[in-house]
């Protein structure tokens, strides 16, 4: 009986997480790696989505509303502090991959509901035919007027059950092809389309209450304020762009001041630089996409 409440503690602990079982370490502190990040700057995504399909589970370090005050306190004591740069950096990185993780997913989405390459070629082939049985009724019509002006009745006649024919063809052709267009691709008769907030499936022929529904769900709702987060980063780093940089005092020997310890200023510029080039990347993409 002991074996059993300690699995179930073990598996209550696993869904809730340590400080709902009062398991916490008390000696936590808040740059503790055992502490999310994305708590202490903001949301964590594993709160986001729970009893969702896109459920992350229980997330696996600490979410303690102690330490986040705490670290807010002193962010606000020492904003110049580089370890509260270095945790928004993960912060948004973290962000923007789960955002990307999503876009990819649409693009697959969307891919999905394009037409197959049998169905592209079938399409093809049918157009072909109709263009050819269009040229062959031609063809007899300008037979028929010549065999009429020869006085070749007989003839005539069995010129124009064959383009009679060819119409009858034609025009099953025709439906076959405007069937394969209503048809063809994975949305078939649904007319689904790609939600390009959550990359859900949607239904053109969904009612107000149902798309109601949808948008007002926690997984559609989840993923707009993760990209809403990273429209309000997109801002703040435009701003910091555009302050303007304070001239720095030359010292009383005219050398340069020393660069801090760690890396050096040129490796961490361009480390910034590269991170900033991947988040213009996303900003332009997501602007193209809901222009």
């Amino acid at each position: 009986m002991g074996r059993l409440a300690e699995m179930q503690r073990k598996l209550l602990e696993q869904m809730m997480g340590p400080e709902a079982m009062g398991v916490a370490n008390a000696n936590l502190v808040w740059s503790d790696e055992k502490v999310c990040r994305n708590f202490l700057c903001g949301t964590c995504p594993h709160t986001l989505f729970t009893n969702t399909k896109m459920d992350l589970g229980a997330c696996p370090k600490s979410h303690t509303e102690r330490l986040k005050q705490e670290f807010l306190a002193e962010r606000e004591k020492n904003p110049s502090d580089p370890i509260f740069n270095r945790f928004q950096m993960e912060y948004e990185s973290n962000i923007f991959a789960f955002v990307d993780d999503c876009d990819r997913r649409i693009r697959q989405a969307h891919r999905r509901l394009e037409k197959t390459p049998e169905e592209n070629a079938k399409t093809t082939n049918l157009m072909r035919e109709i263009a050819e049985i269009e040229l062959a009724i031609q063809g007899g019509t300008e037979k028929i007027e010549t065999l009429g002006e020869q006085g070749k009745v007989d003839e005539s006649m069995r010129e124009m059950a064959a383009i009679e024919a060819l119409k009858s063809e034609k025009a099953d052709k025709e439906r076959e092809l405007q069937q394969l267009t209503d048809t063809s691709g994975a949305s078939g008769h649904q007319k689904l389309r790609v939600c390009d907030v959550c990359g859900a499936y949607l239904s053109v022929l969904d009612s107000d209450r149902r798309l109601a529904d949808h948008f007002g769900g926690k997984m559609h709702l989840g993923y707009h304020e993760l990209r809403n987060m990273l429209a309000k980063f997109r801002e703040e780093r435009e701003k910091r762009k555009s302050a303007p940089v304070a001239p720095s005092t030359p010292s009383s020997g005219g050398a340069a001041p020393p660069a801090p310890s760690g890396r050096s200023s040129e490796h961490r510029s361009s480390r910034d630089d590269y991170r900033d080039r991947d988040r213009d990347r996303y900003d332009r993409h997501s602007t193209a996409r809901y222009e």
